[in-house]
């Protein structure tokens, strides 16, 4: 009996901090499954302190180490930053915003809302969780998983990596740049469409209730 009580004993002191941790956590998880319960699951609402706590505590603990240390090994130049560029604008301004900042439609109905990417908690950041990130995503969030297991992607997400570097200096020349580069929904490209036909003349725009507006006929001379 005693040796089992000083083994249980030295167990305890060995671990300790890691089983203050793990009770932490346990606690936390509690405390959010109660809030839960009681207000909802509404995706409209701010995620509370404890939430961002554990969210960023389980991010950083599933993060592999081997990834973390990574350094990225794609040199900085004005032809990469451009390719960075065109790519974040193409695949990821709808939710995240050509200014990195989240500030969309989607990014700020997210539930957990998408970050800003030039804050110090994402700037803040290895260059190789950041590209474990792109590559892997983040489960129960709306981060997807993007690029495969080919050289080249890689590549392409650590120009990314640059790309999130330069977000913070990013400038009102390259934001009126992406913009011409972001993808354009069928219903807005047929809006457009529609309003160079009425400018062109051989249409007519919608109408409020979406339908053509009457064409008006043209008197006979």
């Amino acid at each position: 009996m005693t040796r089992s009580h000083d083994r249980l004993t030295g167990f305890l002191r060995r671990h300790a901090s890691a089983l203050g941790v793990l009770l932490v956590l346990l606690l936390l998880l509690l405390g959010l499954t109660v809030w839960i319960v009681v207000h909802g699951v509404s995706a409209r609402d701010q995620p509370t302190s404890a939430e961002v706590f554990l969210a960023r505590t389980l991010r950083h603990a599933a993060m592999p180490r081997r990834e973390c240390a990574m350094v990225n090994p794609v040199q900085p130049s004005d032809a990469v930053l451009e390719e960075g560029r065109m790519h974040w604008a193409d695949h990821c301004a709808l939710c995240h915003g050509n200014d990195g900042r989240g500030n969309t439609e989607i990014g700020r109905n997210l539930y957990p809302k998408a970050p800003d990417m030039t804050a110090p908690a994402t700037q803040g950041l290895s260059d190789g969780e950041l590209f474990a990130i792109i590559k892997n995503g983040v489960r129960l969030t709306g981060m997807p998983a993007w690029g495969g297991a080919s050289q080249a992607q890689d590549d392409q997400t650590w120009k990314l990596v640059l790309f999130i570097r330069h977000l913070p200096k990013v400038t009102p020349d390259e934001l009126d740049r992406m913009r011409t580069m972001n993808p354009i929904s069928p219903m807005e490209r047929r809006e457009a469409q529609a309003e160079d036909d009425f400018l062109n003349g051989t249409d007519a725009p919608p109408s409020a209730e979406g339908g053509a507006a009457p064409t008006a006929r043209k008197e006979s001379r």
